[in-house]
């Protein structure tokens, strides 16, 4: 009788703890566990001018543990972090050099740029900011004690960059082990993705855009995240991209940008998107923190 009554305080207490994991595991799905990590784009670009060093800084005061970069060459071959491929819009370049316009970033050298103001378009409080070589922004990412999502920016106008860029980042001690795990290439340029990949399966790439479905396995070979333009998600497509595994044997991730409102960012998240990409970082954080 006694052995019988044990038995079945046993087998109510096991179906209770049954319903509250499932209870949990439920509820927890829909609280969103695991919110989207939100990616500093170019920096602070709202606090200080992108791509520099102080946006980074800025970027690490306020909370970011990932910052995302645009890398390109200069005419004698030196790597330097900057969004356009012209020095026109972040730079004084059409000032110092007057007489050379579009002002393109590969028609100039190093020592040119280096000796251009990236930070007065901002607020005269960045003057005298430079554009930072990959070299400089690597050491200072290190330093703040940052993860990087890095995009090779216009492949098509610097053969060869992809080597360079690992070679960079393998000097700097960014291909080790533990680095690895702080950082992710990107392109809109599928094969320069699949280069990135080929030359180093270990680390972490993002195709940029939205492939349609059907290629997903295509792109799943070299390909370990999908990052789309915000207003291109829907929850299926995100689903989608998830059904699929990379190169890695793990299922394909999403990052979306680029998001700089709380209400586009609760939106994004509940389609239920691995990482935001957001020019305004904090806001986001704190619109997901409050969701």
């Amino acid at each position: 009788m006694r052995a019988r009554l044990v038995a079945a305080l046993a087998a109510v207490v096991l179906a209770v703890l049954s319903a509250v994991a499932l209870v949990s595991l439920t509820s927890d799905a829909k609280a969103g566990v695991r919110p989207p990590l939100v990616i500093g784009h170019r920096g602070a670009p709202a606090h200080a001018p992108e791509n520099t060093l102080p946006s980074i800084d800025e970027a690490a005061r306020l909370g970011s543990t990932w910052v995302e970069n645009d890398v390109q060459r200069t005419k004698d071959g030196e790597l330097v972090v900057i969004h356009d491929d012209s020095l026109k819009r972040t730079t004084n370049a059409e000032k110092v050099f007057p007489g050379r316009a579009p002002w393109k970033v590969k028609d100039f050298t190093a020592a040119e740029i280096a000796r251009l103001d990236a930070g007065s378009w901002f607020s005269p409080a960045f003057a005298g900011t430079r554009v930072p070589t990959l070299e400089q922004y690597m050491r200072r990412v290190e330093h703040n004690h940052e993860s990087l999502l890095l995009e090779v920016k216009n492949p098509e106008l610097y053969p060869g960059i992809e080597q360079q860029i690992l070679k960079v980042l393998g000097n700097e001690g960014w291909l080790d082990r533990g680095h690895l795990k702080r950082l992710v290439v990107q392109s809109f340029s599928a094969d320069s993705v699949r280069t990135v990949h080929e030359l180093k399966p270990a680390l972490t790439t993002a195709l940029l855009g939205a492939p349609p479905v059907s290629r997903l396995k295509q792109y799943a070979r070299f390909v370990d995240l999908i990052n789309p333009s915000y207003g291109s998600l829907t929850r299926s497509y995100v689903s989608a991209v998830h059904g699929v595994r990379g190169p890695h044997g793990r299922p394909l991730g999403v990052y979306a940008w680029t998001v700089d409102d709380s209400a586009t960012a609760r939106k994004v998240a509940g389609y239920g998107v691995d990482g935001i990409i957001s020019s305004k970082a904090d806001v986001v954080r704190a619109a997901l923190a409050t969701k």
